[in-house]
C-alpha cells in the first residue's frame, strides 16, 4: 500500500514539473502581444511578437493591418516609427515602418522586424517627421500593454 502512495505522489510531483517546464519554454520562446484600439487609426489591427534568437537576442515581429497611410494623418507626418521600452525602462527608436507601396500592400497591411539586445516590455508607434527622431511624438498611433 505505501508503494502505491509513494508512486502516486510521484507521478503527480513529475506531472507538476513537467507542466511548469512546458510553459516556460513556451512563454521564453516567443510572446505575442496584440496592439490596443487606436483612436488616431481606429481600424487598425495588429500585434508584436518577440522571440530569442540563438544569439540570445530579441526578435521583435509586427504586423499591422488597415494601418493608414502616414501622409493622410492630421497633420500629415513622413513616416511610422517603432520605439521599444527596455527592461532597463529605455526608450529606444528601433526603426521605421516605411509607408511606401511595396510595404503597404492594397489592404494597408505592414510588416515590420528589427533585433534587439534589449528585452522590450513595451512597444509603440507614432507618426514623425524625420525616422531618426530621439523622441517620440506625443501623439501614439499604436501601443501595446507592457508584456
Amino acid at each position: 500500500m505505501k508503494t502505491n502512495k509513494s508512486n502516486s505522489k510521484f507521478k503527480m510531483y513529475s506531472l507538476v514539473v513537467l507542466t511548469v517546464l512546458s510553459m516556460s519554454f513556451f512563454y521564453s520562446c516567443s510572446h505575442k502581444v496584440s496592439f490596443l484600439n487606436s483612436s488616431i487609426v481606429p481600424a487598425a489591427r495588429g500585434s508584436v511578437k518577440v522571440s530569442k534568437d540563438n544569439n540570445k537576442n530579441y526578435v521583435v515581429k509586427i504586423r499591422i493591418d488597415n494601418l493608414a497611410e502616414v501622409s493622410r494623418l492630421q497633420p500629415p507626418k513622413n513616416c511610422y516609427v517603432v520605439w521599444m521600452i527596455t527592461d532597463k525602462e529605455e526608450l529606444r527608436n528601433i526603426g521605421q515602418i516605411k509607408s511606401a507601396e511595396a510595404v503597404l500592400s492594397s489592404k494597408l497591411s505592414a510588416y515590420y522586424e528589427s533585433v534587439s539586445s534589449f528585452k522590450p516590455i513595451r512597444i509603440f508607434i507614432t507618426a514623425e517627421n524625420d525616422a531618426a527622431a530621439t523622441n517620440p511624438d506625443p501623439i501614439i498611433i499604436l501601443t501595446t500593454s507592457n508584456f
